[in-house]
């Protein structure tokens, strides 16, 4: 999808269509016209702009981690041996293939990226860490945090 660089300021009735989809981006266009008092055409044409101009970016089925068998998250805090691009841009490329990573950020700070990962307990994070994440060459230093609760998750951007 190409977006378009000339976006347009988001009204009333934009947020009401990005908030609606966010809470059920399955939504007939029907039903979402009418929950956010527009006629079909509108509301499907806005859509659609939206769309575009890239600020819906996909639609996407959010899976329940733990009936995966992932039920345990671990925050990972990384510092690598070097700060140039290409060792940046390839752990970063390489971090985001493995599946049990779910978020990952290049960060300021103490540390030089933040990953959020799901794994099997104890065992299926040692598993990580020595059959994925330590064979990425680079890598420094790392700490890491199994997280108890989650106390707030949300798909994205609140709008």
């Amino acid at each position: 999808m190409t977006t378009n660089t000339r976006n347009h300021t988001l009204d009333n009735h934009d947020r009401k269509i990005l908030r609606a989809l966010q809470g059920n981006a399955r939504l007939s266009n029907a039903d979402l016209a009418e929950s956010v008092g527009l006629s079909a055409t509108a509301c499907w044409n806005r859509t659609r702009q939206l769309e575009a101009e890239g600020y819906i970016r996909g639609y996407a089925a959010l899976l329940d981690q733990k009936k995966m068998g992932l039920a345990d998250t671990v925050l990972l805090e990384v510092t690598l041996d070097s700060h140039e691009e290409d060792t940046l841009a390839r752990f970063g490329e390489e971090l985001a293939a493995l599946p049990e990573v779910l978020e990952a950020y290049l960060v300021s700070g103490e540390y030089d990226y933040l990953v959020k990962v799901a794994v099997d307990g104890t065992a299926g994070y040692e598993r990580f860490l020595r059959e994925k994440l330590y064979r990425i060459s680079g890598i420094r230093h790392s700490r890491s945090m199994f997280a108890l609760r989650c106390m707030k998750s949300v798909p994205s951007v609140q709008v």
